[in-house]
């Protein structure tokens, strides 16, 4: 039976043959490929970076495109909303698990390996590790092997950062709020402000990025300080911009008129994952900047 048939009211929709999936994965295999080999200075990375991100943008032009389609000719019912809600949700409960592996990392670094690779412990009476390690947080390693620098201080860009991710996160409410209340005015500029405000705390940790190599001396290769500090802020700074790319095509969307009171699953969808966003900040701010 063919996917025309699947759209009753009380039918499960489903779609054709696509494509998008395996353009999606060789888009995050050139993506990631490039990333290593741009790690270990290899110069065809960077190149096989663009193409990746490019190919990803094609993806999701591609494939969202098919699905907006769908859904504005009434192929969608109940069920298959409910299917989509699942898929979010665990979706972000994958993020959850992303990012506690993260913090699991920087916790045991900080918590337990630090502290033995000082002496504490039962390693205290062997010296078998390294006898003169001082287990200190931040740390460059033995003898200082990442380098002289500064750690990143929490109250002056993190701390407006973390202000302008809040106030991201009231913005994306007050425009749910409008799109309950059949108000477009509320919801479009709700949105605007929500997708400025991403913007912004981009920018600033572009800023801060530049700051803490030039001025600081905190790179990759600053210990595991450095790595740490990049792997957890860097990943954030990704899923906001792509989140900020998200709230963009919402936006596009409102402006059209795609959604209603009843209908506005991709709506909630980008609000659950900004307001993730948010909360995994709120995190880094007080394990990695903070404390």
């Amino acid at each position: 039976m063919s996917s025309a048939a699947h759209h009753g009211p009380t039918d499960y929709y489903i779609p054709d043959s696509s494509p998008w999936p395996i353009v999606a994965m060789l888009a995050i295999f050139l993506m990631l490929s490039g990333t290593a080999l741009t790690v270990n200075e290899v110069g065809l990375g960077g190149w096989m970076i663009l193409a990746g991100f490019a190919l990803l943008v094609v993806m999701f032009y591609g494939w969202f495109s098919v699905v907006i389609k769908e859904n504005l000719s009434d192929k969608y019912n109940e069920q298959v909303d409910g299917s989509f809600r699942q898929g979010m949700f665990w979706f972000i409960a994958s993020e959850v698990f992303f990012f506690l592996s993260f913090f699991g990392a920087l916790y045991y670094i900080r918590m337990i390996a630090l502290p033995w690779l000082g002496g504490e412990g039962y390693l205290a009476e062997t010296e078998i590790l390294y006898n003169q390690f001082i287990a200190d947080w931040p740390s460059a390693g033995p003898e200082q092997r990442g380098g002289e620098f500064e750690p990143m201080g929490a109250w002056g860009i993190p701390a407006l950062n973390t202000l302008i991710l809040l106030a991201s996160g009231a913005t994306v409410t007050w425009a749910h709020w409008g799109l309950k209340e059949h108000d477009d005015k509320k919801l479009v500029w709700g949105l605007a402000a929500t997708i400025g405000l991403g913007l912004i705390f981009v920018a600033m940790q572009a800023y801060e990025y530049y700051h803490a190599y030039g001025e600081l001396n905190l790179t990759l290769e600053s210990g595991v300080y450095g790595s740490t500090f990049y792997m957890l802020t860097g990943f954030h700074g990704f899923h906001v911009t792509m989140g900020t790319v998200m709230l963009i095509a919402i936006l596009v969307r409102a402006m059209k008129g795609h959604f209603s009171p009843h209908n506005h699953f991709a709506f909630e969808a980008v609000a659950w994952y900004w307001h993730f966003v948010d909360v995994v900040w709120l995190g880094l701010f007080v394990f990695v900047y903070w404390l």
